[in-house]
C-alpha cells in the first residue's frame, strides 16, 4: 500500500452523491482512473467506479481506522460534509480530518457552505464554521469550499404549483447553486496551479429571494405566482397541521431566519471565473425543477 506507484492524486468521499459525483466526473477528464481513489460507506454503490479502474476503499466517518486506511497514499483528500441527521456531525468531521492527517495527506478539501458562522440561526452553518476552525489548525494545507445553497426546490417553495402561492416565512437573499456546477468548480480547483488555500467562495454572484422565485415561476408558467409572507409561528403551526414534526418545522425555520440577517448573501465572481462560464442561475434551476416534476 505504501509504494510510491500506489500514490493517488486524489481520494474522494461522497463520490456516490450528486456534488462529489460531479467532481469525480470532471477529475476523470484530466486524471487517469488509476490515479484516483474513492472512500465510500457503501462499496456496492461505488462499484461503477471500481469498474473503471478506480481504487474503491471502505471508509466511514464513524470508523477512524477504516477511514484512515481508505485515505492511505492520497495526496489530496476531498471530504464531503456529513448529512447524518442522527449523528454527531462535528465529531464525524473532526475524525475525517484527523484520519486524512494521519494518512499523510498533503492537502485536505472540505465541502462547506456559504454563510457559515458561529452566531447564525441555522445550525448546519455553525457546524461548518467549527469544522473550518478544526481544519485550519490541522497542520495540513487546506481548502474550505463554501458552496452556495442547493437542494429540493419543492421543499423551498412549497405547493405553489397547486396554489399559485409561495407561502413561507420572511426570508432574505440566498445564493442558490447547481451542484454539478459546484462539482465542476471543485475539480478545477483540485487540479489548478493556483493555490486555493483557505476559504473559497463557490456561491454565484447573485443571491435571490422568494419574491424573485415568485417572479421566475410566473414567467416560466405564464400564470401569476404570489409571494405571501407568514409570521414564523403561523408558518410552524401550518406545517405541523400538514403532518410535519414540530422539530423539523422549527429547524427549517432557522434557515429563513438566517437569511434575513443578510449573512448568506456573500456571492462573488469567483465561481464564474473558475468555470470559465456563467453558472446556472436560480431561474434556470427552477426551470429544471419544473421540468423534472
Amino acid at each position: 500500500m505504501n509504494k510510491e506507484n500506489d500514490r493517488k492524486k486524489a481520494i474522494i468521499t461522497g463520490a456516490t452523491g450528486v456534488l462529489n459525483g460531479a467532481t469525480m466526473a470532471n477529475l476523470l477528464k484530466v486524471i487517469p482512473a488509476e490515479q484516483l481513489g474513492v472512500s465510500a460507506r457503501n462499496i456496492e454503490k461505488a462499484k461503477h467506479y471500481a469498474d473503471r479502474g478506480i481504487s474503491v476503499r471502505y471508509g466511514s466517518y464513524d470508523e477512524p481506522n477504516a477511514l484512515r486506511r481508505s485515505f492511505e497514499n492520497g495526496e489530496q483528500i476531498l471530504l464531503v460534509s456529513s448529512n447524518d441527521i442522527g449523528g454527531d456531525v462535528l465529531a464525524q468531521h473532526k475524525r475525517a480530518i484527523q484520519a486524512a492527517v494521519e494518512a499523510g495527506a498533503k492537502r485536505i478539501l472540505y465541502t462547506s457552505a456559504q454563510g457559515c458562522a458561529a452566531d447564525t440561526h441555522y445550525p448546519p452553518m455553525k457546524i461548518h464554521q467549527a469544522t473550518e476552525e478544526y481544519l485550519a489548525n490541522s497542520g495540513v494545507k487546506w481548502t474550505s469550499l463554501r458552496n452556495g445553497f442547493y437542494g429540493d426546490m419543492n421543499a423551498l417553495l412549497g405547493s405553489w404549483r397547486e396554489t399559485g402561492i409561495i407561502e413561507m416565512p420572511e426570508d432574505g437573499p440566498i445564493p442558490w447553486v447547481d451542484r454539478t456546477d459546484a462539482g465542476e468548480a471543485i475539480a478545477k480547483i483540485m487540479v489548478s496551479e493556483i493555490d486555493y488555500e483557505g476559504f473559497v467562495n463557490l456561491a454565484p454572484a447573485k443571491a435571490v429571494t422568494l419574491e424573485d422565485f415568485a417572479r421566475y415561476a410566473s414567467d416560466l408558467t405564464g400564470k401569476r405566482v404570489k409571494r405571501i409572507v407568514l409570521d414564523d409561528e403561523t408558518w410552524v403551526k401550518k406545517q405541523i397541521a400538514k403532518g410535519l414534526p414540530e422539530h423539523v418545522a422549527r429547524f427549517t425555520l432557522t434557515m429563513f431566519q438566517a437569511s434575513r440577517t443578510g449573512k448568506l448573501d456573500n456571492g462573488s465572481s469567483l465561481l464564474t471565473e473558475i468555470l470559465g462560464r456563467e453558472p446556472k442561475s436560480a431561474a434556470e434551476l427552477l426551470a429544471d425543477s419544473i421540468a423534472n416534476g
